[in-house]
């Protein structure tokens, strides 16, 4: 019976190494994703001293989560724990570019590559919403820079013909992703046409003779 007892009493102190590292892994994840989509708004808010806190706090509980799981990879690379650092390389990734910054790479921020491209397939969508903040007050070239964003991460993600074994899901995001840019070049040409409209008349008007009061 001493070896049973010997036995009950590694596998309660395994189970419960396990579950504490599961409860502070959960804890981590959810402050990274909130922290994530904090600097994803102050961005669009044009905080940028905000935003850039945000991601410095990302990154800090991107290393604890890493270091809490260092025992553990089979937490690590579970879904909830992988979904909350594909938050983080979203807003990562959203706001270099909106900064008009190099783009990290995965292992600069310390991201498996699936984890990094999953992010970075939803990058757009953001893109998307700086696009039509900025359409709102007229037209300006801005937008054609982050567009032009847009459709390189489509063009790489769509090259990425792998199984959703490896990829996780991340054709069903790209094939998403296409409705969203041609959605967005459609806005884009329709301000840009009312912007050439726009110069066309206040040209057509500069050319009018001066009326007599």
């Amino acid at each position: 019976m001493n070896s049973y007892s010997q036995l009950s009493e590694l596998c309660h102190q395994g189970f419960e190494a396990r579950h504490q590292a599961r409860e502070e892994a959960l804890k981590h994840a959810r402050l990274l994703t909130r922290h994530s989509a904090q600097a994803i708004r102050a961005i669009h808010r044009n905080e940028t001293e905000n935003a850039n806190s945000e991601l410095r706090e990302c990154q800090t509980l991107l290393e604890a989560i890493k270091a809490n799981l260092q025992s553990f990879p089979d937490l690590y690379f579970s879904g909830y724990t992988q979904d909350a650092i594909k938050e983080y390389a979203e807003a990562r990734l959203t706001i270099s570019l909106i900064q008009d910054q190099p783009i990290p790479m995965p292992e600069e921020m310390g991201v498996e590559i699936s984890t990094y491209l999953r992010g970075m397939a939803e990058t757009p969508g953001e893109l998307r919403r700086r696009c039509l903040d900025i359409l709102r007050k007229g037209y300006v070239d801005e937008v054609e820079r982050l567009m032009a964003h847009m459709d390189e991460i489509y063009a790489l993600l769509v090259t990425m013909d792998y199984p959703d074994a490896i990829t996780f899901g991340l054709r069903h995001s790209t094939d998403q992703l296409r409705g969203i840019i041609e959605r967005t070049r459609a806005d884009l040409t329709i301000s840009f046409r009312e912007h050439q409209l726009q110069l066309a008349l206040q040209n057509f008007e500069k050319k009018l003779p001066p009326t007599n009061n």
